[in-house]
């Protein structure tokens, strides 16, 4: 390439990159698309690399044009986003949709409000190679990430990205979320990631009540210009002292909220303490965090363990969270999910208590009974709601077995 003057470039090259691929573009005199391809999978996949590339210059209406694709194994779906993000740097628009065909259909009806949040898995979203196989480690979410793990000078190679492996990437039962950026800059992501239906959008380092307001406004306007209406819930993630001390007022700020979680590196660097392994200096704002999220009816989740290697200092964590009130946290690693899950699970002595207190309750109702007893103590109605809930997310977790029916035996 020494000499050649590119007008747009996007992705990674060398050696070490993996997963991902290099696209560098040159205009020239001479009409017609000229494709200079190298590809570690050449010989098996050569002809389709070729298309993807000239299907996406096809739909930019492009001519004159030399393009340099280095390709380091990359899917489809990787490489269609990549000269997309380098015609785009070209200065050049699409005439018609450049985007790959869609192949993994989502929940038709999108996620509940409610569902199992006990694992949320960070994705860079620039960084191809770890969402392919993201689903086989079963997180209950995977959030791809437009926000502090993408470069600000690859943002906008990172929505095509991240557009794409919404379109195209089977994450299994995950629920689909991203984390957009703050401000102009996250409203651009929507208009991007928006159309693609993901099932939740992480709001970063949100303040005030109106900053909700206008992500829900920009999200409506989304779905309405293009007849869209699938659920799209909201996780706002305060990482202020004044986000903190807002946590009701952000979380009542739109009905598609569905959890508030807190970002406590950002967090305690506004308070300008120490971030520490037991998290004593965070203790109140979490508290005030998960007050305010039972409050406004909606989830509470904290945030990450950063340390990978420390196994029991992040199962130690979770069943302090726990206790607490929260219901689930993230993870920067697919090893910490089998233990998050293990922390948040109850213990079967809690698991044996809950269920003699919904069996009891339900004989009362069967008997036309006004009052539920457990063997000599009175239960009342807020322990019997508690024992359902905790009932209702160990079967959704896979810790018990559906419900009978009238008749049948409970395994």
């Amino acid at each position: 390439m020494a000499g050649q003057s590119l007008v747009g470039e996007a992705g990674r090259r060398g050696s070490g990159v993996r997963s991902d691929c290099w696209v560098g573009l040159e205009k020239t005199d001479s009409g017609g698309v000229q494709l200079n391809l190298t590809s570690k999978v050449g010989d098996l996949f050569g002809d389709s690399i070729r298309k993807v590339v000239l299907d996406t210059v096809k739909a930019f209406g492009c001519e004159n044009l030399v393009l340099h694709v280095e390709d380091q194994g990359a899917l489809p779906w990787v490489i269609q986003a990549r000269v997309e993000a380098a015609l785009r740097r070209s200065g050049l628009e699409p005439q018609n949709d450049p985007r790959p065909p869609a192949r993994p259909a989502p929940r038709p009806d999108g996620t509940s409000q409610d569902r199992l949040r006990r694992s949320r898995l960070y994705l860079p979203g620039n960084e191809p190679k770890f969402a392919v196989n993201a689903g086989l480690h079963l997180p209950d979410g995977v959030i791809l990430d437009l926000e502090d793990s993408v470069h600000p000078a690859e943002k906008d190679a990172a929505r095509y990205m991240v557009r794409n492996a919404l379109r195209c990437v089977d994450f299994g039962p995950a629920e689909r979320m991203v984390r957009i950026n703050q401000d102009e800059l996250g409203l651009e992501d929507l208009d991007v990631v928006v159309p693609e239906n993901p099932e939740m959008i992480l709001i970063p380092k949100v303040e005030t009540s109106g900053q909700i307001e206008q992500v829900q406004a920009r999200i409506d306007a989304i779905q309405k210009d293009q007849g869209l209406e699938f659920p799209i819930w909201l996780m706002p993630i305060l990482e202020s002292a004044q986000g903190v001390e807002n946590a009701l007022d952000i979380a009542l700020a739109s009905p598609k909220v569905a959890a508030l979680t807190i970002g406590l590196e950002d967090y305690t660097a506004d308070l300008g303490v120490v971030k520490t392994p037991e998290g004593s200096e965070t203790l109140w704002a979490r508290s005030r965090l998960v007050n305010a999220a039972r409050a406004a009816g909606v989830q509470a989740i904290d945030s990450v363990y950063g340390d990978v290697a420390d196994e029991a200092g992040l199962l130690a964590w979770c069943q302090r969270s726990r206790a607490m009130g929260f219901q689930g946290m993230g993870c920067i690693h697919p090893r910490q999910i089998r233990i998050i899950h293990e922390g948040f699970a109850p213990s079967e002595k809690e698991l044996e208590k809950a269920l003699r207190i919904v069996s009891a309750f339900e004989d009362a109702e069967a008997k036309g009974l006004g009052v539920v007893s457990l063997g000599t103590k009175m239960i009342d109605r807020p322990v019997v709601l508690r024992a359902q809930k905790l009932v209702d997310q160990a079967r959704d977790a896979g810790l018990l077995g559906e419900p009978a029916e009238e008749g049948e035996v409970t395994p």
